[in-house]
């Protein structure tokens, strides 16, 4: 008799720790328009809480943060976790992920920054008390610019400081120094003409005429450049053991934005987990390792300076 007290009693236990799980918050499809869709985190109980946009890196990266044989779902821990913190957000596809199925034969830099434009846009029509754009990676970019006169605050998360042109330039040569003049050449022909026919065939991958549309239109951006012009309060979060932005380009953004505050988490990687060894294969299984708590201190930084935004 006692043991199936016991049971019942551990079996209601379990059943009030999952329904206030379940209470922390609520989730809704949203189809902004045929390019973007998304999920609305709302958390419970809280009338107009502050919005976050959250913008994924580049590739073909879903709103939870992942990719084909890549699952962290970092962005969507973000987001649930900031929902416990009374924090809402909007986590979306990217448009390349539809592109296919719209018949999308190119896509352009400028077509990220209208999808960003058009979300806070219909979100202004909601009853949120801040909105606030959050760009990872590539998405940085695209953040900071979709933020200007539009948002109340931004935030980098591992975005590079230097234009695109300048970054592939340097990752390139590194690997080929021999073929340093003949990469700057193909990189500067395609940001002022658009294309390039004349490029290292080793580097195929990345000079494929079907990416070129798309990198000249991203080179025309210099993240230094685009976050000047941003008169909002900007947080710029980068971690110490981040294998693909190094946190160098934390403090290129850092010096020309007007008003920010540089945060460099000790031990971070690229998808937000702590991992303290400098093996890069240790660092990269990671990116699809979804049980991997996010790193301890991030969610604390970004809920403080959201919920700073609120007093100002």
């Amino acid at each position: 008799m006692k043991s199936y007290f016991l049971f019942f009693i551990n079996l209601f236990l379990a059943s009030s720790v999952a329904f206030a799980q379940e209470t922390t918050f609520s989730e809704e499809e949203i189809a902004i328009d045929k390019f973007t869709d998304g999920t609305l985190t709302m958390p419970s109980d809280v009338e107009n809480p502050p919005l976050v946009i959250f913008i994924q890196g580049s590739g073909l990266t879903n709103r939870d943060g992942n990719q084909s044989g890549m699952q962290s779902n970092f962005s969507k821990k973000i987001a649930h976790q900031l929902a416990e913190n009374k924090i809402a957000s909007f986590r979306f596809d990217k448009r390349s992920i539809k592109a296919k199925e719209l018949n999308l034969e190119t896509i352009s830099f400028d077509d990220f920054i209208t999808d960003v434009e058009n979300i806070l846009n219909y979100f202004k029509k909601e009853s949120f008390s801040k909105y606030v754009i959050a760009g990872h990676s590539q998405g940085s970019l695209i953040g900071m610019i979709a933020a200007k006169d539009n948002a109340d605050a931004f935030i980098s998360l591992a975005g590079p400081g230097e234009s695109i042109d300048s970054l592939l330039a340097k990752q390139l040569s590194a690997q080929l120094p021999q073929l340093k003049d003949d990469i700057t050449k193909s990189l500067q022909e395609i940001k002022i003409t658009g294309s390039t026919s004349d490029y290292p065939k080793i580097f195929e991958m990345v000079f494929h005429p079907k990416n070129q549309a798309f990198l000249s239109s991203w080179m025309k951006y210099d993240p230094s450049e685009e976050i000047a012009k941003l008169k909002i309060p900007v947080l710029v979060i980068n971690g110490t053991n981040d294998a693909q932005v190094k946190e160098e380009q934390a403090k290129i953004l850092h010096k020309a934005a007007l008003n920010s505050e540089l945060v460099l988490l000790e031990n971070m990687n690229h998808v937000f987990r702590e991992i303290v060894s400098n093996d890069l294969t240790k660092n990269y299984q990671t990116y699809n390792n979804p049980e991997l708590p996010l790193h301890p201190e991030l969610i604390p930084v970004l809920t403080d300076f959201i919920k700073n935004l609120e007093i100002k």
